[in-house]
């Protein structure tokens, strides 16, 4: 569900005023299109979404616990940009590596033990090569210890709503206690892309060398499909081959999530065809536009005798190719009283096609309304007495 829909505002708690208007043919057309099932894929589980509105268009297993491998160093990513959003962090900051960060198993970027290393160069070694030496090195600089760290994953994942994630290390080294779901991932890679946008680019960089050793991105899709941008390979013998991947193609972005395939090819191939599944017969279009009048309401013992209503953010919404027209139907409150403050909800926006509703979001002014003089708010007050 759209995060724009949280906050729900139930209609029945308003006079109606209905104002049915049907959105423009280009935005949905008129003639319906039957959406086939998901191609079946080599995979265990596996997901796709769309960024914008969180809608899910095939899933299978998505909510099973699966080992995440690599796909760990995610979350460690979204905590490394969050310092460096923050200023705790500088690309340029020199950090000493540990005998930890130099031990750890799996792949490595090869940093060496006692010698300083950029965090940008840590980011590039954790993203692009997937070592967990730059990965150890990263967490112990944020937190002091990886396990400290881990808890700070932990919360960063109850707070993006991860509720089948829990993590025990920064680089995704198998551990009985740690496991995440398809569907986790997707909330995490999109919350990556949205809240991190200046650091996004980093998952499309297509090999980096440190310590005279150049090793290539492992995501192969980065070469085959012009339009991935990103995000991450996993595999461990006990995980499979598991990838996270993101796809913009004129201006709708999905995310897929392939866990536990059986070989670097098949995931590529499974994530493929989801991604061609999704922008074949799914469509994301700017539904409403944020501030723009919706309707108008009259607003009693006020300065101004009305006021414009509309929504704070650009809606946007999902529906199969060929979907039926898109409609609105505004509700606004039969006594709106000043002052009048941006947040106040004045009514409630319903979107709806076919006859079934698919949004109810709240109406809130688009300017401040404040109180009238006395006479004003007196000769209201009495109106309001036979209204």
């Amino acid at each position: 569900m759209l995060r724009s829909l949280l906050a729900y505002v139930s209609v029945s708690a308003f006079a109606t005023v209905c104002c049915f208007a049907e959105m423009p043919a280009s935005a949905a057309p008129a003639v319906s299109m039957s959406i086939p099932t998901a191609p079946q894929v080599d995979a265990r589980a596996y997901i796709v979404v769309d960024y914008r509105t969180d809608k899910i268009l095939a899933a299978k297993d998505a909510l099973a616990r699966m080992e995440p491998a690599s796909l760990t160093k995610l979350m460690t990513a979204y905590i490394v940009f969050q310092e460096l959003a923050a200023g705790k962090l500088k690309p340029d900051e020199q950090v000493m590596v540990s005998e930890h960060a130099w031990r750890s198993e799996g792949s490595r970027t090869f940093i060496e033990l006692g010698k300083p290393v950029s965090i940008q160069d840590l980011i590039l070694g954790m993203i692009v090569q997937s070592g967990n030496d730059a990965t150890i090195a990263l967490a112990e600089r944020i937190a002091g210890t990886e396990e400290t760290f881990a808890q700070m994953m932990n919360a960063n994942a109850k707070r993006l709503g991860m509720v089948g994630t829990h993590f025990e290390n920064s680089s995704g080294l198998p551990s009985p206690q740690h496991y995440t779901t398809a569907r986790d991932l997707s909330l995490l890679a999109n919350a990556i892309i949205r809240e991190y946008p200046q650091d996004y680019k980093w998952f499309s960089v297509r090999e980096f060398e440190h310590n005279g050793i150049k090793q290539q991105n492992r995501n192969g899709l980065l070469e085959r499909d012009p339009t991935v941008d990103g995000l991450k390979t996993g595999h461990t013998d006990s995980a499979g081959y598991c990838l996270v991947t993101s796809s913009l193609r004129d201006g709708m972005r999905l995310v897929s999530v392939v866990m536990g395939s059986t070989s670097m090819k098949a995931r590529e191939n499974a994530s493929t065809a989801l991604l061609n599944y999704g922008f074949t017969f799914y469509d994301t279009k700017l539904a409403i536009k944020g501030g723009a009048a919706l309707a108008s309401a009259r607003v009693w013992k006020a300065q101004a005798s009305s006021v414009d209503l509309g929504i704070r953010d650009d809606f946007y919404i999902t529906l199969p190719r060929g979907q039926a027209d898109i409609k609105t139907a505004v509700d606004v409150q039969p006594r709106l009283i000043a002052p009048l403050a941006l947040d106040t909800i004045a009514g409630s926006l319903r979107v709806f096609a076919g006859g079934q509703t698919l949004a109810t979001m709240p109406l809130h002014p688009l300017k401040s309304v404040a109180a009238g003089g006395w006479w004003r708010r007196l000769i209201d007050t009495i109106r309001l007495w036979f209204a």
